[in-house]
């Protein structure tokens, strides 16, 4: 099996929104293979501290290497939903700066034991963390038909997840869903003939679906991108890749609450509510990736990078 390196997107524009204090603390919420964590440090001073998270083991080991290459990080085994006993057990109050990466790596698409990619044979698992949560095989099991559409259609923007969804589970019930690459087939063949062979492929949306849905990915980045706004001093920023509309949209409506304030009705002569704003757009509209680097990175094609920074005081 051929391990691919993992290259880091975003990685200029999100390191630029991120180092705003070159002696501040900073957390790398999904530390992943600590492409983008290295480029942060190599932009900090001695004085800095960074702290990554991640749930997956082997990314924790490629943790541990860059703890004893550089005294400045520290890196902890929790998902980023974790965040704020992460950074209560460091002893930090705030920090100048948090990044998410989300999504899945080069490495674990390339391992077909994780489950994650449709052109490898693989077991149906797609967790990040093999010791929490089920299987995919395990939670299909239980879905409903409506339960499962719902998965697809949501989380993965998928037009035909009806169909998909139904052929899923026939297979399943005859037996015939064993592996990623069962899987793969079924998506396609569940895909009308002439939306087959289209720049996309046709199980790519309900791969992403399905891995979200085992993970609770969204429920987590709810969690996480509301901690983390807290969490930020005066002047610290927030910086999100995502890879995908709905979870664009999510991060999107996350900062739009904190940066709007007022959440009265609009029939509401006066605000009564007395909520302020906490947060403002550094861009509000997504970053995206150069014409330049998604020839040298594919993967970086559907990057959006959110920035947002936490004002000095509510307005």
């Amino acid at each position: 099996m051929t391990i691919t390196a993992h290259i880091s997107v975003l990685a200029t524009p999100y390191i630029e929104a991120l180092c705003t204090d070159e002696d501040g603390r900073y957390i790398d919420a999904t530390f992943g293979r600590g492409g983008h964590t290295r480029l942060l440090l190599n932009q900090l001073s001695d004085k800095a501290e960074v702290l990554g998270l991640d749930r997956d083991p082997q990314a924790i080991e490629a943790g541990q290497t860059l703890m004893q290459e550089d005294q400045r990080f520290t890196i902890v085994y929790t998902d980023f939903a974790g965040i704020q006993q992460a950074v209560e057990a460091q002893g930090w109050s705030s920090v100048s700066g948090i990044g998410f990466d989300l999504g899945v790596s080069s490495p674990q698409l390339d391992q077909a034991e994780r489950g994650f990619s449709f052109m490898q044979e693989g077991p149906l698992d797609m967790r990040m963390d093999f010791e929490s949560g089920q299987p995919l095989s395990k939670k299909l099991e239980s879905v409903s038909e409506k339960g499962l559409v719902k998965v697809i259609r949501e989380y993965g923007g998928e037009k035909f997840a009806g169909r998909i969804a139904r052929s899923i589970l026939e297979a399943l019930k005859e037996g015939k869903l064993n592996t990623t690459r069962d899987l793969e087939n079924v998506c396609f063949h569940a895909t009308p003939k002439k939306m087959r062979h289209g720049h996309t492929h046709p199980a790519t949306r309900t791969f992403q679906a399905l891995r979200i849905w085992v993970n609770d990915e969204m429920n987590q980045i709810d969690s996480a991108v509301e901690t983390s706004m807290k969490l930020l001093k005066a002047g610290g920023r927030l910086a999100i890749i995502s890879f995908h509309s709905g979870e664009d949209r999510r991060i999107r409506d996350l900062i739009e609450k904190q940066v709007h304030g007022c959440t009265c009705p609009r029939e509401f002569p006066m605000c009564v509510c007395g909520f302020k704003p906490t947060m403002k757009w550094v861009q509000k509209k997504p970053v995206r990736a150069t014409d330049e680097e998604v020839a040298q990175n594919p993967r970086s094609r559907s990057a959006m990078l959110r920035i947002a920074e936490k004002l000095d005081e509510p307005c």
